[in-house]
């Protein structure tokens, strides 16, 4: 069970070919289908750019709450990179999504580094939404 905090909402016209706005204005976007999916590509963003953007600033800004209860000074360059995919499954039942991050902590010890990301990919929320069909790879960066 979930006490919803906030909520937002979206609205996409014309699909993967139209646009994307929030519904108090905030936010509004082209969309344009990439090459390697058959369309035009060009200047429009695509929902995996939007969902990778999305998740990798929720993930960082979870890896900061946790090392903040942990009383762990995270450096200004900490960054969160998202790697999102779509095709089709296995089944042939219509298209998955796979999600994969990689961490980045200069001067911030391995083992503690990698205590505060698995912490991280526990509290996140877009990390809990996907383990519920897709186990989320987490790496820090080399």
């Amino acid at each position: 069970m979930i006490k919803t905090l906030y909520t937002t909402k979206a609205i996409s016209t014309g699909g993967r070919e139209g646009t994307a706005r929030t519904e108090d204005g905030a936010f509004e976007v082209n969309l344009a289908l990439p090459k390697e999916m058959g369309g035009p590509g060009g200047d429009g963003a695509n929902p995996e750019q939007l969902f990778a953007a999305g998740y990798a600033a929720c993930f960082n800004s979870a890896l900061h709450n946790v090392a903040a209860k942990k009383k762990v000074e995270l450096p200004k360059e900490t960054t969160v990179s998202a790697t999102v995919g779509v095709g089709p499954r296995d089944d042939g039942e219509g298209f998955g999504i796979t999600a994969e991050l990689t961490i980045a902590i200069p001067g911030l010890d391995r083992e503690t580094a990698e205590n505060l990301v698995h912490q991280a990919h526990i509290v996140c929320p877009y990390s809990h939404a996907l383990r519920v069909n897709y186990e989320v790879p987490v790496s820090l960066a080399e």
